[in-house]
């Protein structure tokens, strides 16, 4: 999955529970420290949803579209001018007026707990023709196209 999140820049985030839409937002993947960060204005819907304890969703699907995953776990702000720095780009700076020194530019960290994952064959021509036999065949359920797996990322540690 961390290999998957390099290849796709964005997906959707929202705060779990709350009134808050889910929005496309740009992610940063941290396999070294187990965590995927965001950086967003305080402003936002976002980071008005965020509370204690509070529980985030991110759903992408890779580039390819051969891979799809919905992953939770806690999303807080988080305070960290070296961190901040490491992931500031041309294209970050491009959503603050002020730039990196902009006062609503705010760190996010995500620490997945747990994540489903749909991995299919990457060939279209081939999933289209196993769909075709599937829907062709009687006392075939659905088609052999991939595989789903939920991944506990405390057992998986």
């Amino acid at each position: 999955m961390w290999r998957r999140l390099q290849d796709t820049r964005a997906g959707m985030l929202w705060i779990t529970g709350s009134d808050q839409h889910p929005q496309p937002m740009t992610h940063f993947a941290d396999e070294e420290s187990e965590a995927i960060w965001f950086i967003t204005a305080a402003d936002t819907d976002l980071v008005a949803a965020l509370g204690p304890g509070s529980e985030a969703s991110f759903v992408y699907q890779s580039e390819k579209g051969d891979y799809h995953a919905s992953i939770r776990g806690p999303l807080v702000i988080y305070h960290s001018d070296e961190k901040l720095d490491e992931l500031w780009s041309t294209p970050v700076a491009a959503w603050f007026e002020q730039g990196r020194d902009d006062p609503r530019v705010t760190l996010l960290r995500m620490t997945p707990r747990e994540a489903a994952v749909w991995a299919s064959d990457s060939n279209p021509v081939r999933v289209g023709l196993k769909m075709m036999n599937a829907a062709m065949r009687d006392g075939v359920a659905e088609p052999d196209i991939g595989v789903h797996r939920i991944i506990d990322f405390a057992q998986a540690a």
